[in-house]
């Protein structure tokens, strides 16, 4: 049984990564990686913090890539490994390239829970924001327009969704 959990999360992570390749190259929409989903899911951004249920999802997706689609940013995966029904990737982002084409790059990971069906109930990114403040600042990147802020105060709560507690038995009540 694990391993048909493992094997089906697997599956459904690389087809998340394959449309947000087609989302990174401008084929392609983040409203759709939403439909990756529970309509309970909670996503956790580093940034953005805690946002829960699949269309706050969505329209997280939407305001926070605004102003980074488009400008070289993007995020190849290098790894990924499942246990059960958690994921674990390890990915780069990529922030745009300097003038030699090695990439403008901080290293970071997500952590997803898989709840079946082809959707995740559970994202949590991390990156060290530091690192990407400093990046910024040395690529000398400026903010394009269209840019959105995160939030001043973002809602740090990491726990997985009420009705999904119990895939992480560590932290379930």
């Amino acid at each position: 049984m694990q391993e048909s959990v493992e094997s089906e999360a697997l599956e459904t992570y690389d087809r998340f990564v394959a449309l947000r390749n087609k989302i990174d190259a401008g084929e392609t929409s983040w409203s759709e990686l939403a439909d990756f989903f529970t309509e309970d899911a909670v996503y956790i951004d580093p940034a953005w913090g805690r946002v829960e249920g699949r269309e706050a999802i969505r329209e997280f997706l939407v305001q926070s890539m605004a102003g980074l689609t488009g400008y070289g940013w993007s995020t190849p995966k290098n790894w990924t490994m499942a246990d059960g029904h958690r994921l674990i990737s390890q990915w780069d982002q990529i922030l745009g390239y300097k003038e030699n084409g090695t990439p403008w790059m901080v290293p970071g990971l997500s952590i997803l829970y898989y709840a079946g069906d082809g959707r995740f109930c559970y994202s949590h990114d991390m990156l060290n924001m530091t690192h990407i403040g400093q990046t910024m600042k040395a690529m000398g990147w400026k903010s394009p327009t269209e840019a959105k802020l995160p939030p001043r105060r973002p809602n740090r709560d990491v726990s997985l969704p009420r009705a999904w507690a119990h895939l992480e038995k560590s932290r379930a009540g």
